[in-house]
């Protein structure tokens, strides 16, 4: 397989939306870049903030858009026109409604299930074919509530659904050499026990939102 040579994290700008779920994939790429002692810089030709890493001898863009979710095809399909990198060369990382907190997956292709950052981004690079690494929120139904999916995605977890967020974000760090390789197969078969839903807890019921 290709190896990855653009990864994206999907999230809002702001401090009011920093600890929010739809900025899961923020959150993943501020790690790496703090692991790898590298510092984001705002690039205004790529709409969102840019670094570089090296992993396994690889030099692999990192990209957290600036335009609000719903536009962060423009900043991807931007990065990668000039540095000439292809669909299936880009990693995606976002929040996921249909996986329960502490549940996530690696795939290619597919759907976008109404996140609109992904939907952005199929449009601007006109194929889906490109990675996603999905990281479990739950959906409130899922998780017995009756708030609306955009008001979920805009407020923060619980601080037990953050912590398990966090165990996901930390095994994937683990696979980023693998991942910098293109071992793609590698990387599922590491990630696979986190693929099965977690117990139904649910501390955010009876919280205010």
């Amino acid at each position: 397989m290709p190896a990855i040579r653009l990864i994206v994290g999907l999230g809002n700008p702001g401090i009011d939306y920093a600890d929010t779920r739809h900025n899961a994939g923020f959150w993943f790429l501020d790690q790496l870049a703090q692991r790898e002692k590298v510092f984001f810089h705002e690039e205004k030709k790529f709409q969102g903030e840019v670094a570089r890493v090296r992993l396994a001898g690889q030099d692999i863009w990192l990209l957290k858009p600036t335009t609000f979710m719903n536009r962060s095809g423009q900043a991807v399909v931007a990065l990668a026109l000039y540095y000439k990198i292809l669909p299936e060369e880009i990693l995606v990382v976002h929040d996921e409604l249909d996986l329960m907190p502490g549940c996530m997956k690696l795939k290619k292709g597919g759907g976008n299930a109404g996140h609109n950052g992904l939907k952005d981004i199929t449009e601007k690079l006109s194929t889906p074919n490109f990675w996603r690494l999905r990281l479990g929120t739950g959906h409130p139904r899922s998780l017995g509530m009756a708030q609306p999916v955009a008001d979920f995605v805009l407020h923060a977890p619980s601080s037990e659904h953050k912590e398990m967020i966090q165990e996901c974000i930390a095994a994937a760090l683990k696979t980023t050499n693998d991942i910098a390789c293109g071992d793609m197969a590698r990387v599922q078969r590491s990630l696979a026990k986190y693929g099965s839903p977690k117990p139904k807890t649910n501390p955010e019921k009876n919280e205010e939102q």
